[in-house]
């Protein structure tokens, strides 16, 4: 009958994410639309530093990942860890990391292309992996100073830049 404190009172508002553009926050009750990847899936090029890491060592590039897509619950070296010895002992690392590009894409509305989460890690994991890494990096993140040095850059007034999505070139 009437309206929750939450719709008239701002501190009961979700605080803003780092690295997500107002448009792309979801503002009306519809439920929000997929987003476009802002790198294509075997555009690992785009950051050669990162692919060449990736390339050797996957679970540096898999742990700086789970760190900002869990919001600093998980430590890069933790998750990293976990990693490196999943696939170690069975090689079935991607499966890890299938799970992590799921949540990535359901917190960033992003589109299941080029095909479901789970074949694109079993068959690509490393360009999987590139394209998770890009994509934090292009909604602002410094990937090398975790989730919490993120966080405390943004309340220092450091706002990463909103990524305009669209035509590149």
């Amino acid at each position: 009958m009437y309206p929750s404190t939450a719709e008239y009172d701002p501190k009961y508002s979700a605080p803003p994410q780092i690295g997500v553009p107002a448009t792309a926050m979801n503002t009306s009750m519809a439920p929000p639309q997929n987003v476009a990847w802002s790198t294509g899936l075997y555009d690992c090029c785009d950051d050669v530093g990162n692919c060449c890491i990736t390339c050797w060592c996957p679970c540096i590039t898999y742990g700086r990942i789970a760190e900002i897509v869990d919001q600093g619950s998980s430590s890069c070296g933790r998750s990293g860890g976990l990693y490196a010895l999943l696939n170690y002992f069975t090689g079935c690392a991607w499966c890890l990391s299938w799970f992590q590009r799921q949540k990535m894409r359901h917190q960033y509305h992003l589109q299941e292309n080029p095909c479901g989460d789970c074949l694109v890690h079993f068959c690509c994991e490393h360009c999987a992996l590139c394209q998770e890494y890009r994509e934090l990096k292009s909604r602002g993140y410094d990937m090398y100073i975790g989730w919490h040095g993120n966080v405390q850059r943004q309340s220092q007034g450091i706002v990463p830049p909103v990524v305009q999505s669209g035509m590149t070139r």
